[in-house]
């Protein structure tokens, strides 16, 4: 009985570190490093080896003991090092698909330097080439860790505390903690072309982009100001009245017509749900619809907007550049259904909300069997309103019709391709015969093709 208990002691004693790792573990506080792990095998070995030459039996004594000793000496080093703080500067918005940078603030307040591997807390649709993140702070020093960041989706997101991993002086031991606040962020469609245009108008540049601002001065019926004759102005320009007081002739001078109302109704049904490179066409849409809305508004133009195919908002018509922010706010968090494309209650919804003569703008992916139960609906629309359809068109089927044909499968996938965009193209001219415009561009075309057409024809509202 008494060597029973002895044997009992003894293999709790030589268990003990590992009795201790476990226990640890499991309540999450610390875990063993890959070197305390290797240690514990070296030991194991020496075990062994003592099993075959006992006189080495002493040996495997003393690397137990220097083995559990450093453990210890590490562990009471790692639970002693108070908690890193860390602190997240966030930008104040998101574009989706745009890397944007953030700020992680990393404070070691003991007096011990740690070496340190960090992720932050970003959620699924969030990447990083930046994390994670391993390296080491001094002792009463912090680090400031730049990483970008890039939004797959748009959307309200939380971004969680940071997963902080930190090893002891040692290195035996590993600590793992969540560090920071849980912080909210939005994610908007691009608005880098706005940005982009908004740098150039104020160079007098845009055409550097493909946005052609025409001078339509005496185009349109919205009178400027005064000023003196030149040659070249027709008789019908000239002020009499004004004429007769100066003594000289005075010709009016016109602008371009301001007030007048953009409507963007954009389909949110289940076709635009198919990716185009890296985001959903839907994104794409949004993304042209910011460049169009932000040159119409600078324009002196409102904007309204109507989504239709399974979500049904609306925006009335807001005025001013400063009214971006109300787009935005409301743009971000559109996401598309399963729902099918329902352009004849879109048509009714719109005819019902926007009374006034106006520009409307559907922005789509229209198909060949969608003829019938699309022209109806815009030729409606086309009696009240000016009407323009923005239909997206594939780069995959683009790109399938510069491939190669090598083999009688390419010959088929290429016919069947064209009679695609024949059919697509039949609509199109279809919808021209109704005197509805339209825009048939890939998602890297489509902003500022979106955009000339609507300086084009705005005159005609």
């Amino acid at each position: 009985m008494s060597g029973f208990i002895g044997f009992f002691v003894s293999a709790l004693f030589y268990l003990s570190p590992v009795i201790a790792i476990l226990v640890l573990w499991k309540k999450g506080r610390c875990k063993p490093s890959n070197l305390a792990i290797s240690c514990g095998f070296v030991w194991l070995g020496i075990g062994i080896l003592v099993s075959i030459l006992p006189e080495l039996t002493q040996l495997w004594w003393i690397a137990l003991a220097v083995w559990v000793a450093l453990m210890l000496i590490d562990l009471v080093i790692v639970l002693a090092i108070p908690k890193l703080e860390v602190e997240r500067v966030l930008p104040t918005r998101f574009a989706i698909d745009q890397e944007s940078v953030v700020e992680l603030k990393i404070s070691n307040c003991s007096r011990f330097p740690v070496k340190v591997r960090v992720y932050d807390g970003l959620p699924e649709i969030a990447e990083s080439d930046g994390l994670p993140w391993s390296g080491g702070i001094d002792a009463k020093k912090h680090l400031k860790l730049e990483y970008p960041v890039r939004f797959r989706e748009r959307g309200m997101w939380e971004v969680d505390a940071a997963h902080i991993e930190y090893r002891g002086l040692l290195g035996f031991w590993t600590r793992q903690l969540r560090a920071g606040e849980t912080q909210s962020t939005r994610v908007y469609p691009n608005y880098e072309p706005v940005v982009q245009f908004a740098l150039l108008a104020m160079e007098n540049s845009p055409e550097q982009m493909g946005i052609v601002l025409k001078n339509r001065a005496g185009m349109s019926k919205d009178f400027h100001q005064l000023r003196d004759y030149q040659l070249g102005d027709t008789l019908s320009k000239v002020d009499w009245k004004a004429t007769s007081k100066k003594r000289h002739l005075i010709s009016r001078e016109f602008q371009e017509q301001r007030d007048q109302t953009l409507i963007l109704a954009v389909d949110c049904g289940q076709r635009m749900r198919a990716v185009d490179g890296d985001i959903p066409q839907f994104d794409h849409c949004l993304n042209a619809m910011l460049l169009l809305s932000y040159v119409a508004l600078k324009q002196g133009d409102k904007v309204g907007i109507l989504s239709f195919g399974g979500e049904e908002r609306w925006l009335p018509p807001v005025k001013g550049v400063s009214s971006m922010t109300t787009i935005l706010n409301h743009l971000y968090d559109y996401q598309t259904t399963t729902s099918p494309s329902d352009y004849a209650e879109a048509a009714e919804r719109l005819l019902v909300r926007q009374r006034r003569r106006a520009m409307v703008v559907f922005l789509s992916n229209v198909r060949g069997e969608d003829g019938a139960d699309l022209i109806e609906p815009l030729r409606l629309v086309r009696q009240k309103h000016l009407t323009l359809l923005a239909n997206l068109r594939e780069k995959e089927v683009m790109d399938r019709m510069d491939e190669p044909v090598v083999s009688l499968d390419d010959a088929l996938a290429v016919g069947a391709t064209q009679m695609y965009l024949d059919d697509r193209a039949a609509i199109l001219k279809e919808l021209h015969e109704h005197g509805i415009q339209s825009v048939d561009a890939t998602a890297q075309e489509l902003p500022v093709a979106l955009a000339n057409a609507y300086l084009a024809a705005r005159d005609a509202v």
